[in-house]
């Protein structure tokens, strides 16, 4: 008996925090801006938590009941709580409202549950035993959640069936409890009715949690999903039309196939074709192996390195037939060598040096994507570089951008880079910026390689030059412990969406 109630509290804890993290990622792959969303998320949770307990002494006669009846509208509530937001944030306009609101109400009904339930079993245990016992199970139950959430949850069964899963973990423990306590139940028939029916409406939604999905998505994005999946790290959405194929991750637009090699070929050749004799190449992200297809077209090239922090990706790129046929196969290329592994910490570990490297990093979106753009990294960087390397870098947009643009580029010139800032226009993105930090001297390329599209002479020279309306602004430097560059990305693309 002791034992069953208190693995009861574990399950509790556990569903609890599912439902507080699942909450949280979301609002991240859609909103953006995770350190925020995580964090006004959990805040507003855990006020909701104090208010649940504060009502719990309202709360005096019928009280296994009253428990029984709170853990099924938590498992009802939490279970469909992703599912509701994936559609909220496809079909209404109130996204902000409804994702506070559902976590406001799942956080007053979890902070009901461990004052009910100790009020519950005061009679059995001793005072000190029993808050021991229950607080020990509820921190092992949100550790065991921790733990599940980004290593089974997320990546095995994707946030809006692993909620519902939850959910029904939430509504066996309702209906366990009906056995448990029938001593003090007046009557069970109908709660455990109740259960029953709880779980058979989330079974249902897990059976059907890939067709809600899509039906979200498909309201989402233009075209048609033809490939969706939450990695530990991301969501990954490929999507076409016709002969577009373009790639979101955590609902940003990465390219559109019909112009992708605009971006690519002016991120690569400009400093590519200028280090004459460069053998050894690194590219930090990049892993749909666009930017390494443009890369091995240089001969001269023995070795390239792709560091991309998601396997999910590169395993994609490497295997899709559909996919292949766009990156030209350059991830199975015999000089290609592929490291999955987040690029801050690789840098600090390895100890080769390289000729040149490619950062193709998505936007500074938040703080863990805005440290890869900081003098800490940049002059991390610059000391796997030979004496005559450089370094080309995605840099956002220049024209709605402006300020973060201009923040890379002088936090790359307080690192020790020579820099020089240019962009092109990639009818998908508008005008896009690149940043070219060179270690010595810069002189452009005397030739490109064969077959490009976009690229030629005339065209190389006028991407660096920048008209007033794209021209430098007064900027502070992106710095490790005070992420400018992510607030300016914030104000900047907030005022064009809204």
């Amino acid at each position: 008996m002791s034992a069953a109630l208190f693995f009861s509290v574990f399950l509790i804890a556990a569903c609890g925090l599912i439902y507080e993290l699942i909450a949280g990622t979301l609002a991240s792959y859609l909103l953006g801006d995770s350190v925020f969303q995580f964090s006004t998320v959990i805040g507003s949770y855990l006020f909701a938590m104090g208010v649940g307990s504060a009502l719990s002494r309202y709360l005096r006669r019928g009280l296994v009941a009253r428990f029984v009846t709170i853990e099924l509208l938590v498992g009802l509530v939490g279970g469909f709580s992703s599912a509701l937001l994936f559609l909220g944030f496809a079909y209404a306009q109130a996204f902000r409202f409804q994702l506070y609101a559902l976590v406001l109400a799942i956080g007053v009904l979890v902070g009901l549950e461990i004052p009910l339930l100790m009020r519950i079993l005061k009679s059995r245990y001793e005072l000190r035993d029993l808050v021991a016992h229950v607080l020990t199970f509820d921190y092992l139950g949100a550790l065991g959640a921790s733990l599940l959430f980004p290593i089974l949850l997320v990546p095995k069964l994707g946030l809006v069936r692993g909620a519902m899963l939850f959910g029904i973990v939430n509504v066996a423990v309702a209906l366990w409890s009906t056995f448990l306590f029938r001593s003090e139940l007046a009557r069970t028939s109908g709660l455990r009715a109740a259960c029953a029916a709880a779980l058979v409406l989330l079974g249902a939604g897990m059976a059907y949690a890939d067709r809600i999905t899509i039906a979200a998505e498909d309201n989402i994005y233009a075209d048609e999903v033809i490939f969706a999946r939450n990695t530990p790290y991301q969501r990954i959405v490929l999507t076409k039309w016709r002969d577009d194929i373009r790639l979101f991750l955590s609902s940003h637009l990465q390219f559109s196939s019909r112009d992708e090699y605009r971006y690519h070929e002016a991120l690569v050749h400009p400093g590519l074709a200028a280090a004459t004799g460069a053998r050894r190449v690194l590219v930090l992200g990049g892993g749909d192996g666009l930017a390494v297809r443009e890369i091995i077209k240089y001969p001269a090239v023995e070795s390239v390195t792709l560091v991309d922090l998601d396997p999910e990706m590169t395993r994609l790129f490497s295997t899709h037939p559909m996919l292949r046929q766009l990156n030209g196969g350059s991830l199975t290329e015999r000089r290609v060598r592929i490291i999955n592994a987040d690029a801050f910490p690789w840098l600090e570990q390895e100890t080769g040096s390289y000729d040149f490297a490619v950062v193709d990093f998505p936007d500074p979106t938040n703080y863990s994507l805005g440290k890869l753009y900081t003098t800490a990294f940049y002059r991390l960087l610059a000391r796997h570089l030979t004496a005559r390397g450089m370094a080309a870098v995605q840099s956002t947009s220049p024209l709605f951008a402006r300020r973060s643009y201009w923040c890379i580029v002088e936090t790359m010139r307080q690192a020790g880079f020579e820099v020089h800032p240019y962009h092109a226009y990639v009818p998908s993105f508008g005008e896009w910026g690149f940043v070219l930090g060179a270690l010595a001297p810069y002189r452009p390329p005397s030739a490109l390689p064969a077959g490009l599209r976009f690229l030629n002479a005339r065209t190389l020279a006028q991407l660096f030059e920048f008209p007033g309306d794209m021209g430098p602004v007064p900027v502070e430097v992106n710095r490790l412990n005070d992420q400018v560059l992510v607030r300016y990305y914030e104000q900047e693309w907030s005022a064009i969406t809204h």
